[in-house]
């Protein structure tokens, strides 16, 4: 048997590693000609990092992630603690550690685990078609691939989607621009071991260990959609938006590469359960795109690449059950996360500033258990975190 898939990202390469291990021929093909990540880090929860592990990648990624002991949430006005507490209940209770890991390493960490000159670079897909014994990708340059089945794993704008649903669908802006980078660990930011949240205005700034001795960074910055901005102006934005916020914050905006820094406006994309259109199927973003304030878009993405690999296997010879297995596994799952996310950002952003002043009187209340039980309930119920 053998699969296409559409993007070289995290989803789409942990699929191809996936189905790799039950012998089925992958072929990937991404877009761009390089390795160029977007967003600085990505926070690879309990259920994430137990998907890489089952892929055969737990010393690599243990490499490359920060070790993080507490978790902390502080008075973004005047930088006094409003809690502070240990993360290792939470490994206890779901028994693996989580990692913030930058994001281009892990990138290339997939990309080496599946092999690197196996990766079609260049190949922008302009169309995909279903047929009666293969599915056909177009490409930008006139050529064509074709296998038993094709994987979108294609992104949040993703050409897939719209071949499975019939039509393009449209994102929701979610309120907030978010900035985020690399920096050196400095504990005048925040402790080297810990995951640290300045919150205030319905805005927030947080820095978490990534391996080699830095900070992954950001700062949610409530804005309207579309506001311009200029590449390298970083600094002066957040000055602006962050004035007189406490000194943490203030070392960090300083320590910033203004050209380094990324500027995301977040969006998410209402749920939706078709996922599979013959022998094409959506995977990762395409399929369920999120906003990071649960920080599972890309767990998720990895648990769709477990789950992909069990319906194949449980389905050898009949392509359609094992995507519709696939599908049936993984919708209710998913869509659970977005909406769990939305809720979230809601909440973190002041879209009912009562209920948000509310959340800031708690935390100060808060010895972690009620944190952790949410986060847990977040990184349980995919294919190897099993619901109780």
């Amino acid at each position: 048997m053998k699969a296409i898939i559409i993007g070289a990202g995290m989803g789409g390469l942990t699929a191809a590693i996936a189905l790799r291990q039950i012998g089925i021929d992958t072929e990937v093909y991404e877009r761009i000609s390089e390795n160029k990540p977007v967003g600085a880090a990505i926070s690879v929860w309990s259920n994430g990092v137990k998907c890489l592990n089952y892929l055969g990648l737990e010393e690599q990624t243990a490499a490359l992630g920060g070790i993080v002991q507490t978790m902390s949430y502080l008075d973004g006005h005047t930088g006094d603690t409003m809690c502070r507490f240990s993360m290792q209940p939470l490994i206890d209770e779901v028994g693996q550690r989580p990692y913030p890991i930058a994001r281009g390493e892990l990138q290339l960490m997939l990309m080496e685990a599946y092999g690197v000159h196996r990766i079609n670079f260049g190949m922008q897909m302009v169309s995909v078609a279903d047929g009666a014994g293969a599915a056909t990708a177009t490409f930008a340059d006139g050529t064509t691939a074709s296998a038993d089945f094709i994987i979108g794993a294609d992104g949040a704008s993703s050409i897939t989607r719209e071949y499975v649903l019939g039509a393009p669908v449209t994102r929701r802006y979610a309120g907030y621009v978010n900035f985020n980078g690399l920096v050196q660990i400095d504990e005048a930011i925040g402790p080297a071991t810990e995951w640290t949240t300045y919150v205030g205005d319905g805005q927030r700034v947080s820095v978490m260990p990534v391996a080699g001795g830095r900070f992954y960074f950001f700062f949610d910055v409530v804005l309207p959609e579309g506001v311009p901005y200029e590449r390298g102006s970083a600094r002066e934005v957040l000055r602006e938006h962050f004035d007189g916020w406490a000194p943490g914050v203030q070392v960090l905006i300083d320590s910033l590469d203004p050209m380094a820094t990324n500027r995301v406006e977040i969006l998410d994309l209402d749920p939706f359960y078709t996922w599979v259109k013959g022998r094409v199927a959506l995977l990762g973003d395409a399929a369920h795109n999120t906003t990071p304030d649960i920080g599972q878009g890309g767990c998720s993405a990895m648990e769709d690449a477990v789950a992909l690999q069990w319906a194949l296997r449980d389905h050898p010879d009949d392509v359609h059950a094992a995507l519709t297995a696939y599908q049936d596994a993984r919708t209710d799952r998913a869509a659970d996360l977005v909406l769990k996310a939305r809720k979230r950002c809601d909440v973190t952003h002041a879209k009912d500033p009562a209920q948000t002043a509310q959340w800031y009187r708690e935390l100060r209340d808060e010895d972690g258990t009620n944190i952790i039980r949410g986060i847990v309930g977040n990184i349980m119920g995919g294919p190897v975190t099993p619901a109780p």
